[in-house]
């Protein structure tokens, strides 16, 4: 369960820039899930929680990196072919018994454990069959097509390190060394829910005035892609005891609190209230567009962190913000996404004061290099945006115009969608 101290957000000041809300989270939240061990097959996506040590060599013996002829580069005539009998073979699984003759060739197949005394693999298609043996030509070098033990990994290196997210390549050398488990972080549990008179499940009626909810399933596909156990609590009205009553519930058996919608100034907006009867509000407004209306604080000693009520804000602020978040609390060594400088294929104007996501498309320019184009719209609750876009461009506190042929920052959403 997640145990924040009770001042560990504390600054002075109520409009935050993000650079300092992200050092802010990197800086006060830790690991909060416990280790667990699982099964290798159910590894991929989850966060390691021990250095992983590899047990032996890998490979764990010298063996043919083509199919060919195994020989003692000794044995071979310098500057002129030179015809070896063929007096044994060698496959994978099935090593040649007893070391390699003196001025003889083995035949040997990919994989196959290297016979005693051979160094040197010719391939097959550079040899001769002549006179029931192999002609090979000169020029080869000593050791050539010769896979050495552990040219991999070597006995008791440290081949994966806790906070490894562990994708499909982690999974295979975890098999690789002869595993069969993994010792992970357990999910991080959180729970969601969304706020809204206005806000109707899918599938429902919806009367005059009202809207399909998008951002709770929006919020449980990001979370279960960053590997989050997610409780959905649904649709709450704008009333502050349902609300209040429904952050205390969730606080009880959960790691984290998300929620979008209710945290901003009007009148209906109810969740910043309900976290303050009975927690606390650390920063309630970022210099961020889409998105200043972002809550981040505790219940009791859980986090909570109220997005926006427009789907664009809602993930623009997770992607930049939530994400890091989630990622710290699960046991993973966040990074920052990674920046690729495009050029802007865009006019833009905007406050110098703040950092500003832009929604575009790359392609391709007359120099072969990438382009921005910015999507035509710039409505926060313009869902549709984020299909037809590749990425967000970045652009931040101190820039008050874009013009075309400048250089951007540019997020794709590829760094940032698991």
């Amino acid at each position: 369960m997640a145990q924040l101290s009770d001042d560990c957000f504390a600054f002075g000041g109520d409009l935050l820039s993000m650079a300092a809300a992200l050092e802010l989270l990197g800086s006060k939240l830790g690991t909060v899930a416990e280790p667990e061990t699982i099964p290798l097959r159910q590894g991929r996506g989850r966060i390691l929680a021990a250095p992983l040590a590899a047990g032996h060599d890998v490979p764990p013996y010298d063996n043919a990196a083509v199919d060919g002829y195994a020989v003692r580069f000794d044995d071979l005539r310098p500057g002129e072919a030179t015809l070896l009998p063929v007096v044994g073979r060698a496959a994978a699984g099935h090593p040649l018994p007893g070391p390699a003759q003196r001025g003889a060739a083995v035949r040997i197949f990919t994989g196959a454990p290297m016979p005693d005394g051979a160094d040197t693999v010719l391939m097959q298609e550079d040899c001769t069959e002549a006179e029931g043996g192999v002609r090979i030509p000169p020029g080869i070098k000593r050791g050539a097509n010769r896979r050495h033990a552990g040219e991999d990994v070597t006995r008791g290196a440290i081949v994966l390190r806790p906070g490894q997210r562990l994708r499909a390549q982690e999974i295979g050398l975890a098999a690789a060394l002869g595993l069969t488990e993994l010792r992970v972080y357990r999910r991080l549990r959180v729970a969601i829910f969304s706020t809204g008179d206005e806000v109707r499940e899918p599938g429902a009626a919806l009367p005059p005035g009202a809207i399909y909810d998008a951002n709770r399933y929006v919020l449980q596909a990001l979370l279960e892609g960053l590997g989050a156990e997610v409780t959905d609590l649904g649709i709450l009205p704008d009333e502050q005891s349902r609300i209040a009553a429904a952050l205390a519930a969730a606080a009880g058996a959960h790691d984290l609190i998300l929620t979008s919608g209710g945290v901003s100034t009007g009148e209906e907006d109810h969740v910043k209230a309900a976290v303050e009867a009975q927690g606390r509000l650390h920063f309630w407004r970022l210099a961020i567009k889409p998105g200043r209306p972002v809550a981040m604080g505790q219940i009791g000693r859980v986090p909570f962190m109220g997005l926006p009520g427009n789907p664009v804000a809602v993930m623009v602020t997770f992607l930049i913000l939530a994400r890091p978040l989630v990622l710290r609390l699960s046991g993973a060594a966040p990074e920052p996404p990674r920046r690729f400088r495009v050029t802007a294929g865009f006019d833009y104007k905007k406050r110098a004061n703040r950092c500003e996501y832009v929604r575009a498309r790359l392609e391709r320019g007359s120099d072969g290099g990438w382009v921005a184009r910015k999507f035509p719209r710039d409505g926060a609750g313009i869902l549709s945006s984020m299909v037809e876009s590749d990425g967000l461009a970045e652009i931040g506190e101190g820039i008050s115009r874009v013009e075309p042929g400048m250089g951007v920052e540019f997020i794709p959403f590829s760094e940032v969608l698991e």
